[in-house]
């Protein structure tokens, strides 16, 4: 941008300013999202995600077991006995394996398999 664009620019901002186009904004005065948090490694797909309200089927699988195996605790907790702990992992293994094994739509998997011992001793002491 020529110094004479940025002047323009300015201009017009200060003329808009002046003409109240820049009160009563929605959140004005409001503090940013997620300001002070660090920001994930695919924070801007978060953002997409909430401003589009779109849901983990829009995610690229990848992705998106990504973000089961992150909510993986809180999907255990809801369940009442081991078995059912030992079949959500392993159906989740199933298809983190699987994402292993063949081509992936999306970043490759930055994680493993999980150990579904010790996603019952953890849920066991949750639990407690």
């Amino acid at each position: 941008m020529s110094d004479r664009q940025a002047r323009g620019v300015d201009r017009a901002i200060q003329e808009a300013e002046a003409r109240g186009e820049f009160k009563n904004l929605p959140g004005a005065g409001k503090p940013l999202p997620g300001i002070g948090q660090p920001l994930r490694e695919d924070w801007w797909l978060h953002q997409q995600a909430t401003r589009e309200s779109m849901g983990l089927d829009a995610l690229p699988p990848a992705l998106r077991l990504g973000k089961e195996r992150e909510d993986l605790p809180a999907t255990l907790d809801a369940l009442g006995d081991e078995a059912a702990v030992r079949a959500v992992v392993e159906e989740l293994n199933v298809r983190i394996r699987k994402a292993l094994i063949g081509p992936v739509d999306g970043p490759p998997l930055r994680f493993g398999l999980i150990d579904a011992d010790e996603a019952v001793a953890a849920w066991r002491e949750r639990r407690q």
